[in-house]
């Protein structure tokens, strides 16, 4: 047996990558753990998942990847994968020697000590035993004994709940040998286990969960790397193995805690080795995540991140005693500096994972220990309930206020003997969530084109794949209709179809644009004129077929008939904008932030543009001003837009290209420049001046000249994860209106300056408030209105407050006044001459309560603008003996200005909705006063 010397991790790699590069395999770089272009998956669970369009027949023909036929690997999935693949080259045979080939005579394992499987059929589903396979693992020289059945569970793989799939045959090793281990294999025995997988596929599993054919047969096959390394060094565990020794040697140093014993279940009591291996895992998982762009938040993949930190956040705390905040940062570049060559994605964005996780430790670290008492107060008192479970209320609530996790409060009740019910966690999910639950997306029912119909297609001689060059240009074209679809069928004829039923056509060439690279589907009409009409409103591509879908207005179409294709212009007019101003944000957004910008998506609609990019920091005003202002002058320069066809290999090699990092590109592939011809670009690919010009990868449509789009404006700049920006910007005719829009609010925002205080300014500032925080303008300039508005608010601030003070003022001295000049005088009813102003109504109030508290006094102040009344009274000592209350006297006048009163003791106060009648009311206080002698 081998050893840590003779077998280091890295050469066991690299070994399995040489050996098969040197059966004809193409080494192709893993792809993101984040399936981006894979809306069916959070994470990718395995290595086919890169090829998932090449099984399905839906890859670009043109692309690298439709003529690929063997292809070798180390997939990053969430643990180390090696792999190779056949895409409809050879099958069983060749991989199954291929296998036993490497095993036993590469790196010298013992054939007595390998198992095999295949699949023993499913009468269930109809499928039949893989005798084939069996008899090849015989072929080659494994025993009888050693080849074994497997069902469903073991032997039929399957990426998801539907996809590709088909029977499986795995290899097991023995570790201990001198024996025969077949009733072990698959039996959970961690000495008896599988190594590789090869995997068959030749099935889809359909929605309704049928199996059909797939049009070829391909090979997918998985070797666990950290399995065959922990074999090959002899080691009882992976984690024995330097894939791991590396990551456990810091943490000790990191942490001070003793060394790794490699114990397991109760021989690790302190539960010490098991949180090196939750951290060495964990530390994996998030740079690999992280690095590939899924970034932590509170939705879908960035929610499994932030999940996964946390919960190794709260081992390191519990079983290392470690400070969080940078735990897991000081961990990465041991990681990078193990793996970076392999996966030298990790090692470019090293700096921006230990800024992301920093940021998130940071975070949760302010709420851990608040919500570990909270949790404990919560199973303290499911205890003395004398209750086995933690309230699905209650873990939902430690998860909406303190960011813990459903697992890792499960984690932790387990800890303290208790279950959670999912059930009752789900009921106060949705109770809480509610009024965000989202809705069905319109246009769900889209017509799409599955394996099995673009198989069909495939195998009819005359459909060949759409050209769509045309939509280049912008000239209505003449094509000719090959085929029509409707519900999962092919026809003839729209005559066969019922009115109002959603129609697909696929024609021999097309000037329609097909929704991909971020720009959305043309739309308009394919037509006979005078003849029949189909509005096209959704155009897709499906592995070189473009189908345009819609809906007849009139007469009938069918196969073989020649039709015009007219797209609407108006819509392809602004989408053309917003597309080459996209290219030219993506060049300022360089030129002021730097080269580490990438792009991290885009959309480019008729209405706006939309570039999502990596940016570890907020945009200042400063830089975003920047960024515009390189734009149009960029637009200014008129400069004209450039496109050619050019091979990948010599494209790539462009100095200050930009292209989308795990994009799949055709060869040859479209370069578009603005302002530089491409020939210019290609007599010496590495001039440093290209860095001064915008190039990328594209294949959608553009303007001629970059005059055309006319402005470029930012309406919004904004986080959506950590260290990803989102910039909403507008172009053409629709910044034109935007910025027409903020020239008017200008001047509004003038005229509010130049308004006297008073109830109307003040009420247009409430209006205005509102108004500015709906309005869509320019990022920049709603900024410098901000600032405006907030000055016009300041001074309105003050000048309420000089109001107040002034009427207080005037009711003070209007009460005095009077007194002052009839001294024998016991009592007033006054009308103020001032606004309903509550506050200056109490202070004359108060002044009479402290300085004339012989006096009884009412005093009211009405504003008709408004529509209040705001009367207050005090009555004196003398008058409340002979029966004066003053909540009676309020009362009794609110009957007439409306509204309610109230008031202990002395004084009482009112709010009154009738200023019309303040007279009547002053005449009635007075009345009432007659009651008494006073």
């Amino acid at each position: 047996m081998g050893s840590t010397e003779q077998w280091p991790a890295a050469k066991v790699r690299q070994t399995f990558i040489d050996y098969f590069c040197r059966n004809g395999h193409t080494f192709v770089p893993s792809s993101s753990v984040v399936p981006h272009s894979d809306p069916t998956l959070l994470f990718a669970n395995a290595g086919m998942n890169q090829y998932k369009s090449i099984f399905l027949g839906t890859v670009d023909p043109s692309s690298d990847f439709a003529k690929l036929k063997r292809a070798v690997n180390s997939q990053k999935t969430f643990f180390e994968m090696l792999g190779n693949w056949s895409f409809g080259d050879y099958f069983k045979k060749e991989a199954i020697q291929f296998s036993w080939d490497l095993l036993t005579k590469v790196y010298h394992l013992s054939s007595n000590r390998l198992y095999v499987t295949y699949f023993k059929g499913d009468p269930a589903t109809g499928l039949g035993p893989d005798l084939e396979a069996k008899e090849i693992w015989r072929s080659v020289g494994v025993p009888e004994d050693h080849i074994l059945p497997g069902d469903m569970k073991d032997n039929f793989w399957e990426m998801g709940d539907q996809g590709p799939c088909g029977p499986c045959s795995e290899v097991h090793y023995d570790r201990i040998g001198g024996r025969n281990a077949a009733e072990l294999v698959n039996q959970d025995d961690p000495n008896v286990l599988e190594i590789w997988n090869n995997v068959f596929v030749q099935y889809n599993r359909e929605p309704d969960k049928s199996l059909q054919p797939l049009p070829n047969k391909h090979v997918d096959t998985g070797l666990g790397y950290e399995r065959l390394v922990s074999v090959l060094q002899d080691k009882m565990s992976n984690y024995d193995t330097d894939v791991f020794t590396p990551l456990f040697e810091t943490i000790q140093k990191v942490t001070g805690a003793r060394e790794y014993r490699g114990k397991f279940g109760d021989e690790d009591p302190d539960g010490i080795d098991t949180a090196y291996r939750v951290v060495a895992d964990h530390v994996r998982t998030l740079t690999f995540a992280i690095s590939d762009g899924a970034v932590p938040n509170n939705e879908g993949r960035g929610y499994v991140v932030r999940r996964v930190l946390r919960r190794g956040a709260r081992y390191a705390r519990k079983y290392f005693n470690s400070s969080i905040g940078d735990f897991f940062s000081k961990l990465v570049p041991t990681l990078v500096q193990q793996m970076g060559d392999m996966f030298p994605e990790i090692k470019k964005k090293e700096s921006d994972v230990i800024e992301i996780l920093n940021e998130e430790e940071e975070s949760f670290a302010k709420t851990l220990d608040r919500g570990e008492r909270q949790f404990e107060q919560f199973a303290q008192q499911s205890k003395l309930k004398d209750s086995e479970k933690l309230h699905g209320e209650l873990v939902w609530r430690l998860y909406d206020t303190f960011g813990f996790p459903v697992d890792l409060t499960r984690l932790m009740a387990e800890e303290r003997g208790l279950s959670i019910d999912d059930n009752e966690f789900e009921t106060a999910r949705l109770k809480a969530k509610e009024a965000s639950r989202g809705v069905k997306k319109a246009g769900s029912d889209l017509l799409t084109l599955g394996v099995h119909e673009l198989g069909q297609l495939e195998k009819i001689s005359d459909v060949p794949k759409t050209d769509d060059n045309p939509k280049f240009g912008r000239e209505n074209i003449t094509s000719q209709i090959k085929k029509l679809y409707t519900q999962g069928k092919f026809i003839q004829s729209t005559e066969e179809v019922q009115e109002g039923e959603q129609i697909g056509l696929i024609l021999d060439r097309t000037n329609f644009y097909a929704e991909q690279g971020g720009q959305e589907y043309d739309t308009g009409k394919i037509i006979i004129d005078g003849v029949a009409e189909l509005e096209v409103q959704n155009v897709q591509i499906y592995a070189g077929y473009v189908l345009h879908t819609g809906y007849m207005k009139y007469g009938n179409l069918s196969a073989g008939d020649e039709v015009i294709c007219e797209y609407d212009e108006l819509r392809r007019w602004p989408i053309r904008n917003n597309h080459t101003g996209t290219h030219i944000l993506n060049f300022a957004l360089r030129e002021v932030l730097g080269d580490g910008v990438d792009q991290k998506g885009s959309l480019v609609a008729p209405e706006k543009l939309r570039f999502d990019f990596s940016h570890r920091s907020q945009i200042s005003d400063q830089e975003l001003e920047k960024i515009e202002d390189i734009s149009t002058k960029y637009i200014r320069q008129n400069c004209m837009v450039y496109a050619k066809d050019v091979p990948l290999a010599t494209a790539r090699e462009i100095e200050g290209l930009r292209a989308v990092f795990g994009e799949v590109y055709p060869d040859p592939v479209r370069v578009v420049s603005v302002g530089v011809e491409v020939e210019e670009l290609l007599q010496n690919v590495k001039n440093p001046k290209w860095r001064g010009v915008s190039i990328e990868f594209c294949g959608g449509t553009h303007v001629q000249k970059t005059g055309d789009i006319k402005e470029l404006v930012i309406i919004e700049e904004n986080g959506i994860a950590k260290g990803i920006r989102r910039i909403i910007a507008v172009t053409g005719e629709d910044a034109h209106a935007v910025q027409r829009l903020a020239s008017d609010f200008s001047d509004r925002l003038g005229t509010l300056e130049r308004m006297p205080y008073g109830p109307d300014k003040e009420q247009e500032v409430k209006t205005t408030q509102a108004d500015l925080n709906q309005l869509s303008i320019s990022a920049i300039t709603k900024s410098k209105f901000r600032d405006r508005f907030a000055k016009v608010v300041k001074a309105q601030s003050d000048g309420q407050k000089a109001q107040q003070k002034a009427e207080a003022k005037k009711a003070v001295d209007a009460v005095n006044e009077y007194f002052a000049h009839h001294k024998d005088k016991r009592t007033l009813v006054l009308k103020l001459p001032i606004s309903a102003n509550a506050k200056a109504v109490s202070e004359a109030i108060k002044q009479v309560q402290t300085k004339n508290k012989d006096k009884t006094v009412y005093l009211m102040a009405a504003d008709a603008s408004d529509g209040r009344v705001i009367h207050s009274c005090f009555v004196s000592e003398e008058a409340n003996q002979q029966g004066l209350l003053a909540s009676e006297w309020t009362n009794t006048i609110s009957s007439i200005l409306g509204g309610k009163a109230g008031g202990k003791g002395a004084s009482s106060l009112g709010n009154g909705t009738n200023p019309e009648r303040v007279d009547e009311a002053v005449e009635a206080a007075t009345k009432y006063l007659e009651k008494f002698s006073l």
